[in-house]
């Protein structure tokens, strides 16, 4: 089945040219039929696919689904809504940016799959790093699969040009150590949006980066 209609990312498209709220209030119940409860449904099911494979998964679609109104408080940006809808699938959903799931993006540039830890605070940081330094091989293990590499490619985040002393030996040996974030990202044609096989290739996704996501889980604990 598929959960969106071709409107969903038409939407978009014409809310990038009249990203206002005097449109956007003229143009709500377009927005609730095609994107808004259709979105709703798609993370309901993605939930509950991926609740089977997860127990510790228990949240329900309005606990993993970020707001469309984009925070302006701080940016130069002062256009107030975002042009694509996002959700996060874990066992904290979306407020705890630090536990690992699996995030993603839904929208008429692109299909984003995102997973890892992107905000590990300082202690969980410190925790993950030293689980690298202890367990270098088993952290290896985790993303040189052949599932891993071929969805993702490498693990990304800002690195540290200065590390603490206790790791920097073995940042010689696994530089990844230096970096602050640990995040995985794959990037898909935005038409996979009206495909019935959205939530499948969702679902290979999360499989491919469960391993990575499972081993920082434990590590930061």
């Amino acid at each position: 089945m598929a959960w969106f209609t071709n409107d969903f990312n038409a939407f978009f498209k014409d809310l990038a040219k009249n990203n206002n709220k005097e449109w956007f209030d003229a143009n709500r119940k377009r927005y609730e039929a095609s994107v808004k409860k259709p979105f709703e449904a798609f993370v309901g099911d993605a939930i509950a696919r991926i609740a089977k494979q997860d127990k510790t998964v228990r949240i329900e679609p309005k606990e993993a689904i970020f707001r469309i109104n984009r925070d302006i408080r701080f940016s130069k940006d002062k256009t107030p809504y975002k042009l694509n809808c996002s959700a996060i699938i874990s066992p904290a959903g979306r407020k705890d940016h630090s536990t690992p799931g699996i995030y993603f993006e839904l929208g008429p540039e692109s299909v984003k799959f995102y997973g890892g830890a992107y905000q590990p605070e300082k202690e969980q940081l410190e925790r993950i790093r030293t689980a690298i330094m202890t367990d270098t091989k088993g952290f290896r293990r985790t993303i040189d699969n052949k599932a891993f590499k071929a969805l993702f490619g490498a693990v990304h985040g800002e690195a540290n040009k200065v590390l603490p002393a206790e790791f920097k030996e073995a940042a010689k040996k696994e530089p990844l150590i230096a970096n602050k974030q640990f995040y995985v990202m794959a990037e898909r044609p935005s038409k996979l949006v009206a495909a019935p096989t959205l939530l499948d290739e969702l679902m290979e996704h999360h499989a491919a980066m469960a391993p990575f996501n499972s081993w920082l889980a434990s590590a930061m604990k």
